[in-house]
């Protein structure tokens, strides 16, 4: 018996083993890759640059690719992950989608983004010196880097502009004292916390309430599609269009605001003759059901994804290539303000996001998508609307809004307005079973069955008789609490809710203490050479 035990054990402890190095296999496969990717990105800086100072250029090379693929495991996210959570594609399927587009924005519409780094945040007289400025750079770059590592690895997904703003912070502050920092546009910043996720759950909580009452609270819903998902497609294809030429294509090419908002109505005209026709003849072959009627929401969720990552791109590149760029020009003897950005730059930083995406970006995108609330295709599709809207109105506003914040606000309004509706939904429940009590249980549970299957309007027609023709006992308050809370543990994880909130509160902080600690140990190790 005991020989047996034992055989027993050893077979376990080697099924353990036996994962583990699987395990280990795995991360050594991905560690390869990221090791071929740095050497090549390094040999091409060195063919294509015009420093005189190779190691510091690989240095900096290696430094900036590392930010870039913990832009692509981290920040993009927040672009397919509802729409993976929603089961509009496959996690595969959304890695390929997201890094052709995200290496398609970063290269077509990278554009000029070392006088965007900068942004005002710290004094131009900070970067006089061209050793201060490349170690400024330096540490900014390994803080933000290190900052989303670790966010990545814990699972909560943070700005990745924050956390370049917080390693520039820190490592500007290390070189030139406080006085070179421009706190207004740090409180700017500070403010987008705050605005970017109340103002992305507040348009994301009005689209999804305008598609239940208007599609899946109507007894022909099949009829409320014909009639509302194309003008829905119309909003959606305007929104985006606008939105990729104010934030995808502004770079390459320039529009004026008129022109844009006539271009974007004209194309999402268009895109409604089309699909209208499609959409009727669609809907004919669903089922008058909420999840069938779900279905005509998978295409534009998928170009919706594509969209967001082209966009997200061409702008967030710049948080991996900006300081690098920057850190090119200074080794080129180039210290302008403004100046383009290599193409070879442009390209590492592309594939260096897509490459940090498809090995990495999974536990995010799952994060996202499934582990704050339970996400159907009209949801997600809710969330992508916000993102693009969102953008659109902070820009006409002149507010400063962060993506990654827009998208998980707007995931935890969906989450707290379904809260919000299955409370009072239970609370009316109650008080049909409080109004019947005492008749038959068979007779409560047939009404109770009507008024689930009558529309928004018969339902408060019939409460409203209930209270008219009887007492209406209603819950007590310790009833309500006890459902209210019941009815937000199973919605909204508030653990995930608690851990994201956190990570962005300490982001910008964090980034900078590490910043500025990066800064000194770069300026130790360079002066013993």
């Amino acid at each position: 018996m005991l020989l047996e035990e034992g055989v027993l054990m050893d077979m376990n402890n080697i099924g353990t083993i036996e994962k583990a190095t699987q395990f280990g296999m795995k991360d050594a496969r991905k560690l390869g890759i990221v090791l071929v990717f740095m050497f090549f990105a390094s040999v091409v800086a060195i063919f294509f640059s015009e420093s005189d100072n190779n190691i510091l250029l690989i240095v900096s090379v290696v430094v900036g690719m590392y930010m870039a693929m913990n832009i692509g495991a981290n920040d993009v996210a927040n672009n397919v992950g509802p729409a993976v959570g929603s089961n509009t594609m496959s996690l595969g399927l959304a890695i390929v989608i997201a890094a052709i587009f995200e290496a398609s924005g970063a290269i077509i519409a990278g554009g000029d983004v070392v006088d965007t780094i900068r942004s005002g945040i710290v004094s131009q007289e900070a970067f006089s010196d061209i050793n201060v400025f490349i170690s400024v750079m330096l540490g900014a770059l390994i803080a933000g880097a290190l900052w989303l590592n670790l966010a990545t690895f814990v699972g909560a997904p943070v700005s990745t502009t924050h956390s370049i703003v917080g390693g520039l912070l820190g490592s500007s502050i290390a070189a030139g004292g406080f006085g070179i920092v421009n706190w207004r546009a740090v409180l700017e910043i500070a403010s987008s916390w705050i605005i970017s996720p109340i103002v992305g759950g507040l348009i994301a909580v009005i689209f999804l309430y305008i598609v239940k009452r208007t599609i899946t609270y109507q007894n022909d819903k099949k009829l409320a599609a014909k009639k509302n998902v194309p003008i829905l497609i119309f909003i959606m294809s305007w929104s985006f269009c606008l939105y990729l030429l104010q934030k995808g294509l502004s770079k390459i090419l320039y529009i004026n605001l008129p022109s844009q908002i006539a271009i974007s109505f004209v194309v999402a005209i268009l895109i409604f003759i089309i699909t209208k026709p499609l959409i009727n003849k669609k809907v004919d072959l669903l089922q008058n059901t909420k999840d069938s009627i779900s279905e005509l929401f998978t295409i534009p969720l998928i170009f919706a994804a594509a969209l967001l990552s082209f966009a997200h791109g061409a702008n967030d590149v710049a948080n991996a290539i900006g300081p690098l760029a920057a850190i090119n020009q200074a080794l080129s003897n180039v210290m302008e303000a403004k100046s383009n950005v290599p193409i070879w730059i442009m390209v590492l930083g592309g594939l260096g996001i897509s490459i940090g995406l498809a090995l990495y970006g999974p536990r995010l995108i799952k994060t996202v998508g499934s582990e704050i609330t339970e996400l159907d295709k009209m949801r997600a599709f809710c969330i992508a609307l916000s993102a693009s809207i969102t953008v659109l109105v902070a820009s006409a506003l002149g507010l400063p809004v962060s993506s990654t914040h827009i998208a998980i606000g707007a995931i935890f309004g969906i989450g707290f307005l379904r809260e919000y509706l299955k409370s009072n939904y239970k609370k009316m429940e109650q008080e049909i079973i409080q109004a019947h009590k005492g008749k038959d249980a068979i007779i409560v549970e047939n009404f109770l069955n009507d008024f689930r299957k009558a529309s928004i309007k018969q339902k408060q027609a019939i409460l409203q008789h209930l209270k008219e023709n009887s007492k209406g006992v209603k819950l007590n308050k310790k009833d309500k609490k006890a459902l209210r809370k019941s009815v937000k543990s199973e919605i909204v994880k508030r653990a995930a809710m608690t851990k994201i909130v956190m990570a962005w509160i300490v982001t910008v902080p964090v980034s900078a203490i590490v910043g500025a600690f990066c800064f000194y140990v770069i300026v130790q190790f360079a002066d013993k050479f």
